[in-house]
């Protein structure tokens, strides 16, 4: 679906930027320009991040990612 309607960025784009190692609204809007013109999508983006975050496990606040062989 489409979560930024502005620059036409849709929770796939955002969800394959947060699997590429973005982990913050900021990184997002330099990644995608996500949140950069009228705002209206920084609520469900945040959203989107959130749920992402949730399902990554943390140490020491960042984000651990394994090889998988």
């Amino acid at each position: 679906m489409y979560v930024c309607v502005c620059k036409g960025i849709t929770d796939r784009q955002i969800k394959a930027a947060i699997d590429n190692g973005a982990s913050s609204l900021g990184q997002l809007r330099k990644a995608l320009g996500v949140a950069s013109q009228c705002g209206k999508c920084s609520v469900m983006t945040r959203e989107i991040l959130d749920e992402a975050m949730s399902e990554t496990p943390m140490i020491n606040g960042l984000p651990q990612f394994y090889a998988v062989a």
